[in-house]
């Protein structure tokens, strides 16, 4: 009997708990980012483990490049649940967005961390796509004094032409348009059209032709195929 009295008592407050979070996530999703951010710190401070909204609050920190900020959140979020590989991948990702922006003294000793938060966000979940991305960048824009390695960044777009062709050959395409090889990126973007057709597909194709290839007419006619395609 006393449990059930302490539920009614409580549903009240759950609810208000609930109706604000739902208000919180409307507003997040409307990229009124002040906004939310008020009302989730508002219900992380009667509920300070609730995960979705300290994510929330390390995403709107993300968004504001508020690196410090967001780093706290992620890594409090590792710290609740130390299975989940999106929160190694956010936490690696904005802990090398402080890297790049700031003291790079101070930046090369922080690659370690970067890297294998991104290996664990893997180990935790083998499909990790945006984590392999992650990598490969890494690998591709560090020097190699301090790790960078172009076989490295292959070989994570290599596991995910495997997990997704789409994502394999815009990766190889990536990997082939940094170091100049305009050709062969100009080859594995149209395979990536041909297999998925996505937009970031045509963007990527279009993008290479308008910038490193100096043909702005291409560029052009590859996003007009994508608008008729489109329809």
């Amino acid at each position: 009997m006393k449990k059930t009295v302490y539920f009614f008592l409580l549903l009240p407050l759950m609810i208000l708990a609930q109706s604000n979070f739902d208000k919180g996530e409307k507003l997040f999703k409307e990229e009124k980012f002040d906004q939310a951010q008020l009302v989730f710190e508002s219900i992380l401070k009667t509920n300070p483990h609730d995960l979705k909204t300290i994510e929330y609050l390390g995403d709107i920190a993300g968004k504001d490049k508020s690196w410090d900020a967001a780093i706290g959140y992620y890594k409090k979020l590792k710290q609740l649940k130390p299975v989940e590989a999106n929160y190694y991948y956010k936490y690696g990702g904005v802990l090398g967005m402080k890297a790049i922006n700031g003291n790079k003294f101070k930046a090369l000793g922080m690659i370690d961390e970067v890297r294998g938060s991104f290996e664990k966000a893997i180990a935790l979940n083998p499909k990790h796509i945006e984590a392999r991305w992650a990598l490969i960048e890494l690998y591709i824009q560090l020097p190699g004094i301090v790790g960078g390695s172009q076989s490295k960044a292959v070989k994570y777009s290599n596991e995910l032409m495997k997990l997704s062709p789409v994502d394999g050959h815009l990766s190889k395409g990536h990997i082939d348009e940094y170091f100049k090889r305009y050709k062969l990126a100009e080859q594995n973007y149209k395979k990536a059209i041909a297999i998925g057709g996505s937009k970031m597909s045509y963007q990527k194709l279009a993008n290479l032709y308008r910038n490193k290839m100096n043909d702005p007419e291409k560029a052009r006619l590859v996003l007009e195929e994508y608008k008729n395609k489109r329809g």
